[in-house]
């Protein structure tokens, strides 16, 4: 488990099958989670979901399918960290490349970085994820965080090692 999101992933920040219905009502469910875990400050939801407005961070991966990377500023994060939801049913996010567009987000990545290269490198991460979508289909039928783990180390694995 060498990936950065691996290192800044605390298994008890995995949000696995959630209900909702907004960004705001996920983003709310990562940041109660991030700040019980003492990672983010209690700030940090509202700065998200404000920057959300501004800088979507959907992401399309199929017509079907997509994750968000929402994050914020540096000064509402305690400590770096990463929260990760499924969604029982797909969430509207805002596309980052067009903003007009509304996608179905069943991936919810959290971020909380205190560090400008720290962010590049777990987005770098994350857009390596998004290159085995088999896997992260995997991901979002998870039942359990364990399952979720699970699919996020084989997505993790070099493709070399794959049977």
């Amino acid at each position: 488990m060498t990936s950065i999101l691996k290192n800044h992933l605390d298994p008890r920040a995995i949000c696995p099958r959630v209900k909702a219905e907004t960004m705001e009502a996920v983003v709310a469910i990562l940041a109660d989670r991030l700040a019980s875990l003492g990672i983010v400050a209690p700030s940090w939801r509202d700065a998200v979901i404000d920057r959300e407005a501004i800088l979507p961070t959907g992401l399309p991966l199929s017509d079907d399918f997509a994750v968000a990377v929402p994050h914020t500023d540096p000064e509402h994060v305690l400590r770096p960290g990463l929260a990760i939801a499924t969604l029982e049913t797909p969430v509207p996010f805002r596309s980052m490349d067009d903003p007009d567009i509304v996608l179905p987000v069943r991936i919810v990545f959290g971020l909380a970085l205190r560090d400008k290269r720290e962010q590049i490198d777990m987005l770098q991460s994350i857009a390596e994820l998004l290159q085995t979508p088999e896997r992260l289909l995997r991901m979002a039928a998870a039942a359990d965080g364990d399952e979720l783990l699970g699919a996020l180390d084989e997505a993790l694995e070099p493709a070399g090692d794959e049977p």
